[in-house]
């Protein structure tokens, strides 16, 4: 019984992990695409009209499938000011609440996107710019990541550590 929750386990871990690795390459390259792009234009050429539209793809598949992994390292933004002045059995309660409300706007935002997807593959509808991409492969980052991201959240409602540390400023 065991071994099949720690293959699964480990198989959700590889696809947050995954994510993540996609995001960094997709920093990357934005990086080459923005030192391409503007070489050219200095060198008096008109830049490659896919590589502007790869790079807003890149911006936005970066942040949607960089966010699960940022929620379970707890790398997203929050301001630890008021949990810092509280007493801890206090803060536990407040930060378990606190994600528990991420939890259910995440699930929310993954449903919708769901149901965008759907709409995206019924309709054919593509993104029609430098060229012709299924709007379905850019919208199908929203259930993906945002479902991931209601999952990272949960841990931190019903885990042992909570979300907020009570530790005011930055820790690095």
């Amino acid at each position: 019984m065991r071994a099949p929750v720690a293959v699964l386990i480990r198989g959700y871990d590889l696809i947050v992990t995954g994510m993540a690795v996609i995001a960094g390459a997709a920093l990357v390259w934005l990086m080459v695409a923005i030192v391409w792009s503007v070489s050219m234009r200095n060198l008096g050429l008109q830049p490659h009209a896919w590589l502007f539209t790869s790079t807003e793809y890149g911006v936005f598949y970066m942040t949607m499938l960089g966010a699960p992994w940022l929620v379970r390292r707890r790398g997203h933004v929050h301001i630890e000011l008021l949990t810092a002045a509280l007493p801890r059995a206090l803060r536990q309660v407040l930060s378990r609440l606190v994600a528990l409300g991420c939890v259910l706007v995440c699930a929310y935002l993954a449903w919708r996107g769901f149901l965008l997807v759907q709409t995206n593959i019924a309709r054919m509808d593509f993104d029609v710019r430098a060229y012709f991409y299924p709007r379905w492969l850019l919208t199908i980052a929203f259930p993906l990541s945002f479902g991931l991201m209601a999952v990272e959240f949960s841990r931190f409602v019903f885990g042992r550590q909570p979300m907020h540390s009570g530790e005011a400023g930055i820790h690095e």
